[in-house]
């Protein structure tokens, strides 16, 4: 389902190896939480989807868990932005800005993270309508 859907909006997307159930149930213990259904479902189906220009539009689940452990924990970070606890990213759009659910309250809402303001404000309404949004053409910064 999750493929058909990237593919209706744009046909070269880049689908990886799907991952399974004992990865995602593993990365659910690291992160300490459940990952969104729909999410799982995607990843059960592609392990990450590359998108328009090489961007990693939804990343792999080893990526996910990476950078959400490194955006929680990093001392830095915490020095220069406000807390990421609220948040799980799972893509990007190659250019610093990051894509996450709102952990809570959980929500089906997609937001962007801007690296450089660290404004957190609504980017999709769902994982359906983020696939949509950012896979189709007009560039890096369909968001704004």
């Amino acid at each position: 389902m999750w493929r058909q859907v990237a593919r209706d909006v744009f046909p070269d997307a880049d689908f990886r190896d799907p991952t399974d159930e004992a990865v995602l149930a593993e990365a659910e213990r690291k992160l300490g939480e459940e990952l969104p259904a729909g999410l799982k479902q995607l990843l059960l189906e592609s392990n990450g989807i590359v998108g328009q220009t090489g961007v990693d539009t939804v990343w792999s689940i080893e990526q996910i868990v990476e950078q959400n452990i490194c955006f929680r924990s990093d001392g830095s970070f915490a020095q220069l932005y406000m807390p990421f606890d609220a948040l799980l990213f799972f893509g990007d759009n190659g250019g610093g800005d990051q894509f996450a659910f709102v952990r809570t309250p959980r929500r089906p809402d997609v937001f962007v993270w801007e690296h450089e303001t660290d404004s957190r404000r609504w980017a999709a309404r769902d994982l359906r309508d983020y696939l949509g949004r950012s896979l189709a053409e007009g560039g890096d910064a369909w968001y704004q």
